[in-house]
């Protein structure tokens, strides 16, 4: 019998779109399919001005417990651990609430985090709840613990209710009049959100979809996928978004004229500090010395890019994380196989180099936009959404529909094949298809009254 619900779950959480609401997008079904000791709820949420999961949490804290009650059923975990911070109070009292309420016997505990940069990362998290170290170039489930975001969770809550993911949570924040956090279409422009948010407050600005560490430069036509976290609005020269417009030879060049040597890339490296064999050092001495030949004596394909190293330890202002991912590339296009590599031990004083948020914060330079994002309960409407075929690690869907045809929300508009990666795409509005292309269908959103 429990076999039987496990395949149906895994079944429901393909067919209703459920991948890593962070992230990649890994798909869920997958996890789901592992066997596992432990299964952990990240709701560390470290990126500095995202409040996504916090929002979602103090909302929907019994559908998240839900969702992570289905993966320990998947799984068949035993344990099931709540990784948040302590600081976030409201969504713990949520929490709280929703575990006290529960009529089932299930244990669930919550593991309050320290307000260090970045305890979200899997190996870090991992680490950080059960004690247990990831293997270098590896993944939780080899250690037994399979790994979910709070908003995936909530996913896999209705995915087994028969609901399809079709909206996002999402942040907007930086330099708008009012930041806030809300549900929306998935295929949604940033330009349908900006007014939500009151505007930009500067006549030139940039905007970074994700996190100010990690996320990439976009323009104002970006839409929002299943893994998009938030939207920063910035001054256009705002030094995060000036250092993403640099040319990486020019990162490169600097690199081998400046770097003083002094390792504080690695010192502070958070894959470093739990004995992974990651030394940015090394590689930024390797570039800075070879004549021309590959030099990554410092296993750059461990690298989880968190950007730690460019954004808060190089004194230089250098970017080893650039050269890691430079490292990285060409590597991958020789057709090197990434060996892993060997732990060397807990680093003896990793728990005083964790690196404070409100520190990052202040280094990066966002002390004025650090204000809270709260939930707007308006439903946003958009006129048209734009649905990436690839949302998603995989292969991209394959569209079903055609331009005319009229589309219901939830239906599904795109299917990856059935021994592929991946997920397929529901429509996030009722409407009619405009247009397809090689990497999208478009969808102009039914207005009240419209009809056949």
């Amino acid at each position: 019998m429990i076999g039987l619900i496990r395949e149906e779950t895994i079944s429901l959480l393909r067919q209703f779109g459920v991948v890593g609401a962070g992230g990649a997008g890994f798909p869920t079904y997958v996890k789901a399919s592992s066997q596992a000791e432990w299964v952990i709820a990240n709701a560390a949420e470290c990126e500095p001005l995202l409040r996504g999961n916090q929002e979602l949490l103090r909302r929907a804290a019994q559908e998240v417990v839900g969702g992570l009650k289905t993966m320990m059923l998947a799984t068949g975990a035993a344990r099931a651990t709540i990784g948040i911070k302590a600081k976030y109070k409201a969504a713990v009292a949520a929490l709280q609430e929703a575990l006290a309420e529960d009529p089932e016997p299930v244990v669930v505990d919550l593991h309050f985090l320290g307000d260090f940069y970045p305890a979200g990362d899997e190996h870090v998290l991992v680490h950080e709840v059960t004690g247990r170290i990831i293997p270098p170039g590896g993944i939780p489930i080899q250690v037994g613990v399979v790994v979910n975001n709070v908003e995936t969770l909530f996913n896999v809550n209705q995915a087994v209710k028969g609901r399809p993911v079709i909206e996002k949570v999402v942040t907007v924040t930086g330099a708008v009049h009012r930041p806030l956090t809300l549900r929306v279409p998935l295929g949604t422009s940033v330009n349908d959100l900006l007014p939500l948010a009151g505007g930009p407050e500067v006549e030139n600005f940039a905007i970074i979809e994700g996190g100010p560490m990690m996320g990439r430069l976009v323009d104002s036509g970006a839409v929002v996928t299943r893994t998009t976290g938030g939207f920063i609005i910035l001054p256009a020269d705002h030094p995060l978004i000036t250092s993403r417009r640099v040319d990486i030879t020019l990162d490169l060049r600097r690199a081998r004229g400046m770097c003083c040597h002094c390792s504080y890339c690695t010192e502070l490296c958070s894959r470093y500090l739990l004995g992974h064999g990651l030394r940015p050092d090394r590689n930024m001495v390797g570039l800075a010395y070879s004549t021309g030949e590959l030099v990554a004596r410092g296993a750059p394909w461990l690298c989880s890019e968190c950007g730690l190293c460019e954004a808060f330890a190089c004194p230089m202002g250098l970017s080893p994380r650039r050269v890691n991912a430079w490292l990285k590339q060409k590597m991958a296009r020789r057709g090197f196989k990434p060996p892993g590599g060997e732990l060397h031990g807990v680093h003896s004083h990793r728990s005083y180099r964790l690196v404070p948020v409100a520190r990052l914060v202040a280094r990066l330079g966002l002390i004025r936009y650090d204000r809270p994002a709260p939930f707007l309960d308006e439903r946003v409407q958009p006129r048209q959404v734009r649905l990436l075929l690839k949302q998603h690690v995989g292969v991209p869907a394959v569209p079903l529909v055609g331009p005319g045809e009229r589309v219901a929300a939830g239906q599904v508009v795109a299917e990856v094949p059935e021994d592929a990666l991946g997920v397929p795409i529901h429509a996030s509005v009722s409407g009619r298809v405009t247009q397809i292309s090689a990497d999208a269908v478009v969808i102009e959103a039914e207005r009240v009254g419209d009809g056949d």
